[in-house]
């Protein structure tokens, strides 16, 4: 039994040992190095000598990472880049609904297609490599300017070319024989601002009460006039105008100057009815003045102060009497009580009354309330009807009418000839008004320049002055 059992614990080694043997060869076998790489790449890893570090490091074998970072590239062909960069919801997606437009994407079969044709249907999803220069390519390199070629050639010290198409020796340059290179001040011409507002430095700030700077002036929010008015420099005239004009035009035009004057003579008889009152009244102080001196005025009778004494003789005498003055009696304790008590009373009574009308001024504070601001509400209204009514007068009008400071804008003048006076012809016409004065009317009506009024010159009187000497003054 032992022998047995000794031959059957031997047989199994033996047979492990063969099957371990026969699968080394069979793993030998087949971790033989290939002698071409699977990419189509020369392989040297066949090579039997591997002395020294140089050809150790040219004889590695990187199948496995070519054959992967290809399987990359394939992918990267087809999705436009790697599956593992890309998102979940770009891979997967729950379709609810088919799609009908499959059938007309997908390629047709054919048995007749040639293989090329196969080939180049594969398109690649990553964007061809152009050689010629892109829109890109530009922005990341932009081209030399003038100056900066002519100072990289003179750093190089290359020949550059001169007037006459001669070439300049690099070491007189700046001689005066070539072109030297612009000044500062010249390449930064036109980037200078002389009213720009002067930028305070951030350090300057910080020194507190060392440094004092002007506080910026912040510009008026405010508009100003000339840019509200929108009336052309050049009004259009009005049909009326014209030399053979429409009968309503030239009856509108007519009425227009008619109102104009009726104005105009209405404020004269105003102004000669005010004189009219003044010379009446200059007219009555004089009469009344009769008989005395110039400047001089006579005071009444009731106006003149009297003693006592002289008005009692005045009344005795029967003359007119005159009012005297009642001197006010002394009053007693019991009369200053009584009117101390009777004060009293009516401050009681007129602070009750008060206190009655607040009380009824409370009860009445919302609809006071209410009141107030319906009326504030009204005024707001009123008031801004009135700055869009300013406004659309002066987009339409200007400054016509209005004064500003010493003098007022002028209106436009209204220029109509009557209907017997119409030529109806151009032989006949007669010009009428001045280019110059409407000009200068819309000037000032525009807020261009200031209103003016015309000045008319005056001769000028020079005073003769007399001297008599003293030579003659001996007449004999």
């Amino acid at each position: 039994m032992a022998t047995s059992k000794g031959k059957s614990k031997v047989s199994p080694s033996s047979s492990e040992a063969a099957t371990k043997k026969t699968s080394s060869s069979t793993t030998t076998k087949s971790k033989a190095k290939p002698s071409k790489s699977a990419i189509g790449a020369p392989s040297q890893l066949n090579q039997s000598s591997r002395k020294g570090k140089k050809a150790w490091r040219k004889n590695v074998d990187i199948t496995d990472v070519e054959a992967t970072m290809e399987e990359l590239r394939a992918e990267e062909r087809v999705t436009g880049t790697t599956i593992g960069q890309m998102k979940d919801g770009e891979l997967f997606f729950t379709d609810v609904k088919g799609d009908d437009k499959v059938r007309h994407i997908l390629p047709k079969f054919s048995t007749a297609q040639l293989t090329s044709t196969k080939i180049l249907a594969q398109r690649s999803a990553v964007p061809a490599v152009f050689s010629r220069t892109t829109s890109s390519s530009s922005k990341r390199k932009s081209a030399l300017s003038r100056e900066e070629k002519e100072r990289l050639l003179r750093i190089a010290k290359r020949p550059r070319k001169g007037p006459f198409n001669s070439v300049l020796d690099p070491s007189e340059y700046k001689d005066g024989s070539g072109v030297v290179d612009l000044s500062e001040a010249v390449k930064k011409s036109g980037t200078y601002d002389a009213w720009a507002p002067e930028e305070v430095p951030e350090e300057a700030m910080k020194d507190g009460m060392e440094t004092v700077y002007k506080p910026k002036v912040k510009p008026p929010t405010t508009k100003k006039t000339k840019d509200l008015i929108s009336i052309p420099a050049i009004v259009q005239p009005h049909q009326g105008t014209s030399y053979n004009p429409p009968a309503d035009a030239h009856q509108e035009l007519l009425e227009k100057a008619a109102a104009i004057e009726l104005k105009h003579l209405e404020k004269l008889e105003k102004m000669a009815e005010v004189k009219n009152k003044m010379d009446s009244a200059k007219v009555t102080a004089e009469a009344r003045e009769e008989g005395v001196a110039p400047g001089m005025k006579v005071q009444e009778i009731g106006d003149v102060d009297m003693d006592d004494g002289e008005q009692e003789e005045e009344n005795q005498d029967g003359g007119e009497g005159l009012k005297t003055k009642k001197v006010p009696e002394r009053k007693t304790k019991a009369q200053r009580r009584k009117a101390a008590r009777v004060l009293a009373e009516q401050r009681a009574l007129a602070l009750r009354a008060q206190r009655k009308r607040m009380l009824t001024a409370i009860n009445e504070a919302k609809s006071l309330r209410r009141s107030n601001a319906r009326e504030a509400a009204a005024r707001e209204a009123e008031r801004e009807a009135k700055r869009l009514a300013a406004e659309e007068k002066l987009k339409t009008q200007g400054l016509a009418g209005q004064k500003l400071g010493k003098h007022k804008v002028p209106e436009g003048r209204v220029e109509v000839q009557l209907g017997e006076d119409l030529s109806e012809n151009l032989r006949g016409l007669k010009p009428e008004g001045s280019l110059f004065h409407d000009r200068f009317q819309s000037l000032q009506q525009r807020a261009l320049i200031e209103p003016r009024v015309p000045v008319i010159p005056k001769k000028r009187r020079n005073r003769i002055i007399e001297y008599e000497k003293h030579a003659w003054k001996r007449f004999e």
